[in-house]
Order: structure tokens, then C-alpha cells, then sequence
């Protein structure tokens, strides 16, 4: 039986660029589908649900950035924006609103690739850590943090937490580690597969988001703690 084709949406208003890239990962197994309009990606991206989105920023009628607004809630896989204008206050609105990464145009085939394939691989690894430590992870019934594996969603004092892909990963890693110190370096290469530089602030922006989604305060943590200079700890819910 052949090996099922992972499905991407390119959301992308340039014709040729967006054939071009729709031929090369094509070539790698890719299904590949094209959307040149905002307005119309929203309901394409909620009613077919594809494996990964990649979505021009600027576009027709409704940018990226808005896209990501309407369809975070409902939509968990992965979504990258590709922008033509390097601006560090677009890529860090971008990464809160739930973006799994910002690349700046012009892209190398190649470094696209490694992208989506380091994506949608550190989401099917989190998925399998996340499903051996299952008992770790959902804890004892009066336990105040478990993780649903299979409804990818967390659960506060018995309320359901619907969370982003990304912010579910990062929580089944921390529950992967409970009680244990994880540096921002050890964060980043599991979040991104690739080595933190020390400058990117995208690990603090989404143990930020993830705490706000929990209802963790900073200040006085209940679930994941800061390490000053160093990084997070999941307190032990077990």
C-alpha cells in the first residue's frame, strides 16, 4: 500500500511563485494545494483541514495575520508565514497569536522543506513521547494539569483548555519532564530541531501564551516555573 501523502495548503497570491513551489514539494510527497485569495482561506483551511499551511502575509482581502486569528481556535496543525518585509514586532505579534515559524522571503526550496519536514516530524515525535508517557502525563484524577493525548487539548481543575498545536507540544514536553529544569536551549532544538542562537525570544513568548491559556501566573506559579537565568520547570502532577 503506498505510503499516504501529507496534505499542504499554500495560501499565496503570486501565481508563479506559488506553482513553483506547489511542483517542488510536490516532488517530495507532498499533496499540494493552492489558495490565492484571504477572504476564501479561512473556510478552505477550517473544511479541509490540511497537515500544514503555509501562508503568504500579506495577501488579497485578508493578510496572514488575520487568517491565523480566525482559524487558530479550531485549526491544530501547522502554520508558517512567509513575508516579503523583515519586521521583529510582525514576527513576534505573529509567534503569539500561534505561528509555528516566520520566514522571510526570498525562501530556498530547500530551507522550506527542512521546515515543514522538522514541523510536521516534531509533531508526530511530541504526539508518540506524549502517548508512552500517558500515565505520566495525565496524572492521578485530582491531579490540577492533565493533557487529553488524543484530543491534543489540556485540562485546569477539570475545564477543558483547547490549545494550538504548538502550545500543546510544548506542554507534553514539559509533561515529558515533570519536575525537571529544561533550558530555553533544550526547549528551542525540541520546539524548532535546529540550536538556539540566544537571542531568539520565542521560547518566553510561548510559555507566556501557554501560561495565560492555563491559567498559570508568572508571578506565582501553580504549574510551570521559571529558572532564573536558565529556563522551565513543569511542577510535578503526579
Amino acid at each position: 500500500m503506498a505510503e499516504k501523502k501529507r496534505t499542504i495548503m499554500l495560501v499565496e497570491d503570486d501565481v508563479k511563485l506559488a506553482d513553483a513551489t506547489k511542483e517542488y514539494l510536490e516532488r517530495y510527497n507532498f499533496d499540494v494545494s493552492i489558495e490565492y485569495r484571504g477572504d476564501v482561506a479561512v473556510d478552505r483551511i477550517l473544511n479541509e483541514k490540511p497537515d500544514f499551511v503555509i501562508l503568504d502575509y500579506m495577501l488579497p482581502n485578508k493578510d496572514g495575520k488575520s487568517i491565523v486569528r480566525e482559524v487558530r481556535s479550531q485549526f491544530n496543525n501547522p502554520i508558517v508565514i512567509v513575508t516579503a518585509h523583515e519586521d521583529e514586532l510582525d514576527e513576534i505579534i505573529s509567534l503569539e497569536i500561534g505561528v509555528d515559524d516566520y520566514l522571510v522571503k526570498p525562501i530556498k526550496p530547500r530551507n522550506l522543506l527542512a521546515r515543514i519536514t522538522n514541523l510536521l516530524n516534531r509533531y508526530e515525535r511530541i504526539a508518540l513521547e506524549a502517548t508512552q508517557e500517558s500515565n505520566a502525563a495525565k496524572g492521578p484524577a485530582q491531579s490540577s494539569l492533565q493533557i487529553d493525548v488524543q484530543r491534543r487539548v489540556a485540562i485546569v481543575d477539570d475545564k477543558v483548555i483547547n490549545l494550538t498545536s504548538c502550545e500543546f507540544d510544548l506542554l507534553s514536553y514539559f509533561f515529558a519532564n515533570q519536575g525537571v529544569i529544561l533550558t530555553r536551549e533544550e526547549i528551542y532544538k525540541q520546539m524548532h530541531g535546529i540550536d538556539w542562537d540566544g537571542t531568539d525570544r520565542s521560547i518566553d513568548l510561548r510559555v507566556s501564551r501557554l501560561r495565560n491559556k492555563i491559567e498559570d501566573s508568572g508571578k506565582s506559579p501553580r504549574f510551570i516555573k521559571s529558572v532564573r537565568g536558565t529556563g522551565y520547570m513543569l511542577v510535578c502532577q503526579g
